[in-house]
C-alpha cells in the first residue's frame, strides 16, 4: 500500500530535453470531476479507508480575515503517536526529515489525526484548470505558455508541471500578510522578526478581475511588496518583487530599500540560493513558500505518488490560541501542536543541472495532491547529505477557498537550528478585503513610501 503508484514513462522522465509539451488529450481531461477531482487529485480514497475520499468544504468567512478554524477537526484527538521507539512501523510514510528528526531527539513526536480532505478552490477555478489541461503547454522548465486563470497542469506528467501548478495556485487577488519569523537556537531560545506583507495576483483570479491572462509574453503573476517592522536594527528595510514566468531577466525583477542609503535599487540577487534579508542566511529566497522562483538550476523528475504523514489541518498552530514563545522548543517545533494526517502526495525531485549551481544539489518535494502546496521538501548537499527538511504546515483558508502553509519550518541539520516563518498568532489572519492598484507596486511608489 505504501509503495510508489505506477506512474507513466513519460512522467518518470526528468526535464532535461525541450521542449516539453505538457497538454494532454481530451479522454485525460474527462477524467477532471468524475474520477479525479476538477484540479487532478484521486477523488476516492485509499483502499483501508484512512485516507478518505474528496469532500469539499463550502466557501465561509470574512475577507477581512478569520484565523482557520473547523469545529469537527479542531475538537479530535490523535488516533495514535510516532516517536523514536515506534517509527520503524511508519517509516514508508516519512519524509527522510521527519526520520531524522525522530531519530536524533528523543522528544520528537508526530501526533497523526484522522485525515480530511476538504480543500476546494471557486468555480473560476475549475472551470479553466479543465481548459489548461489540453491547452497548456510548458516550453521549458520556467515558461508555461497557453494557460489561463487556473491549475496549469492538473494531470501532471513531469515534476516541473507539478511545482507550476505550485506556484501560481490561487491565492485570491489582493492580501495584507503579517509574516512573523522566529530564528530557534538549540536550546529555544529566539529572534523574533516581524514583517507586514502586500501581494496583487495577475493569474489565478476571478476573470472580471483580470480577463483570461495567458503566462506567455509578460507572463506577469504577482507583484510583491515587504517591509520590515521589527527588530529596530532591521526596520524600514523593503523588498518590492515582480514575479513572472521565464527565467533571468524575463523572470523575477526586484528591489531593496535599504534605511541605511535611503535608495531603492535593483536586486538581481534576490534569486535562488542567496540569503533572504533579514533570516541571517536561515531562509533562500526560493525558499519562501516552500519553493519559488526560476526552476532552470534543475532537473525535474516525477517520481509518482505515495501515502504519507503530512502536516496538515493544522489551524491549533495557526491560530491566535498560540503564542510565538509556546512553538519554540529546543531542537525542534513543540511537537505537541502540529497536527498530523495521512495523504497521497505527488514526489518531485529536484536535481543540480550539468554547468548551473545550487548549495542543495538534490531536493526532494512532496506536495498534496488536493491543493498543490508542498508539505515537506528534503534538501540535500553536493556530498548527498541530507542539510535541511521544510515542513510546511497547511491550513484550508475558507473565505477565499485555498491552502496556505501557515507556519513554515526550515530545519538546519548542521546546526540544530531551526526558522519559523507566517506566523501570524500574535499579529492578525491574512486580509484579503483589501484593494491595490497597479502602481503601488512600482519602484516610484515604493521609494515616495520609504521617504514619507
Amino acid at each position: 500500500m505504501h509503495k510508489f503508484m505506477s506512474i507513466s514513462l513519460a512522467a518518470m522522465a526528468c526535464l532535461a530535453a525541450y521542449p516539453v509539451i505538457a497538454k494532454v488529450s481530451p479522454e485525460e481531461a474527462a477524467r477532471l470531476g468524475t474520477e479525479l477531482t476538477p484540479v487532478g487529485a484521486e477523488k476516492a480514497g485509499n483502499e483501508d479507508g484512512s485516507i478518505p475520499e474528496w469532500t469539499p468544504a463550502p466557501q465561509k468567512g470574512e475577507l477581512s480575515g478569520a484565523y482557520p478554524s473547523d469545529p469537527v477537526i479542531d475538537a479530535e484527538k490523535p488516533l495514535f503517536t510516532i516517536t523514536k521507539a515506534n517509527m520503524a512501523e511508519y517509516e514508508a510514510m516519512l519524509s527522510e526529515g521527519h526520520k531524522y528528526l525522530l531519530q536524533n531527539y528523543d522528544s520528537y513526536k508526530m501526533n497523526v489525526y484522522p485525515s480530511h480532505r476538504s480543500v476546494s478552490f471557486p468555480d473560476f477555478i475549475y472551470e479553466w484548470t479543465k481548459w489548461n489541461a489540453t491547452n497548456c503547454d510548458l516550453l521549458d522548465v520556467d515558461t508555461p505558455d497557453n494557460c489561463k486563470i487556473g491549475f496549469t497542469y492538473p494531470i501532471p506528467q513531469s515534476g516541473a508541471e507539478v511545482i507550476w501548478n505550485h506556484r501560481v495556485r490561487y491565492r485570491g487577488s489582493d492580501v495584507r500578510r503579517y509574516n512573523n519569523q522566529m530564528i530557534v537556537q538549540r536550546d529555544g531560545q529566539f529572534q523574533l522578526t516581524k514583517i507586514i506583507e502586500e501581494a496583487k495576483l495577475y493569474y489565478a483570479v476571478a476573470p472580471d478581475k483580470n480577463p483570461m491572462p495567458l503566462l506567455k509574453g509578460d507572463g506577469l503573476f504577482l507583484k510583491y511588496f515587504s517591509q520590515t517592522v521589527e527588530p529596530p536594527r532591521m526596520a524600514g528595510l523593503m523588498l518590492l518583487a515582480h514575479e513572472r514566468s521565464g527565467a533571468g531577466p524575463e523572470g523575477r525583477q526586484a528591489w531593496l530599500y535599504s534605511p541605511a542609503i535611503k535608495r531603492l535599487r535593483r536586486a538581481p540577487t534576490v534569486c535562488c540560493d542567496n540569503p533572504y534579508e533579514g533570516t541571517d542566511g536561515h531562509q533562500f529566497y526560493d525558499q519562501v513558500d516552500m519553493f519559488n522562483g526560476v526552476l532552470e538550476r534543475y532537473t525535474w523528475k516525477l517520481l509518482g505518488k505515495r501515502e504519507m504523514i503530512v502536516p496538515y489541518n493544522s489551524n491549533r498552530i495557526a491560530g491566535d490560541s498560540v503564542k510565538f514563545a509556546d512553538l519554540a522548543a529546543p531542537g525542534h517545533l513543540n511537537q505537541d501542536l502540529p497536527r498530523y494526517e495521512k495523504h497521497r502526495v505527488w514526489v518531485v525531485e529536484a536535481s543540480i543541472r550539468e554547468g548551473t549551481n545550487h548549495i542543495f544539489h538534490k531536493r526532494v518535494f512532496y506536495v498534496d495532491e488536493d491543493s498543490w502546496y508542498p508539505q515537506a521538501v528534503d534538501n540535500y548537499d553536493a556530498r548527498g547529505g541530507l542539510m535541511q527538511m521544510q515542513e510546511g504546515h497547511t491550513v484550508f483558508v475558507s473565505n477565499i477557498q485555498t491552502a496556505l502553509g501557515t507556519p513554515e519550518v526550515i530545519y538546519h541539520f548542521n546546526s540544530g537550528r531551526y526558522f519559523i516563518t507566517a506566523m501570524a498568532n500574535e499579529d492578525k489572519p491574512n486580509d484579503w478585503s483589501v484593494k491595490f492598484d497597479d502602481a503601488d507596486f512600482e519602484p516610484n511608489a515604493i521609494q515616495k513610501r520609504a521617504l514619507k
